[in-house]
């Protein structure tokens, strides 16, 4: 059983919440994940900003940042896998979408699956990286129905 949190820290309701709750449990059941528990955290670009600069030394608000309890070997659970949490900035998801010409919902599930992928430690710092990473998620997208157009 997976234990998948998403919560709405977001100062407005977001329509796409039951999707991506939806789409999320989705992806997990094709990466065959078994008892793993993460979060999903919907915030705004000045709460993900502080986070990006705070743990990243970057000074500018991102999209999707995530944090691996994995790759942190003093951490052992054997009942069940501690993936972590992914932050998504809401105020991304609409700029974003506007710029790349899809719906909020295919950008908000475009960077569920995104920070689900670096949680199970998928990056994208190469050339070969990226091109494993970004197929996978476009094959899970499609797969459930998420087209670039949607």
């Amino acid at each position: 059983m997976n234990y998948i949190e998403v919560f709405n820290e977001y100062d407005k309701d977001i329509k796409e919440l039951n999707i991506l709750k939806d789409f999320i449990n989705y992806a997990s059941e094709k990466l065959t994940l078994k008892n793993v528990m993460f979060n999903v955290i919907i915030i705004d670009n000045d709460s993900i900003h502080k986070i990006n600069k705070e743990y990243r030394g970057i000074d500018r608000p991102t999209d999707v940042i995530t944090f691996a309890l994995e790759d942190d070997k003093k951490i052992d659970t054997p009942e069940v896998r501690i993936l972590g949490d992914i932050y998504i900035s809401y105020d991304k998801v609409i700029s974003q979408a506007q710029e790349y010409g899809h719906s909020t919902k295919r950008e908000l599930c475009f960077l569920g699956v995104h920070g689900l992928l670096h949680l199970l430690g998928y990056d994208h710092m190469n050339k070969k990286d990226e091109e494993k990473m970004f197929s996978l998620q476009k094959e899970l997208l499609d797969s459930y129905g998420i087209k670039k157009e949607s």
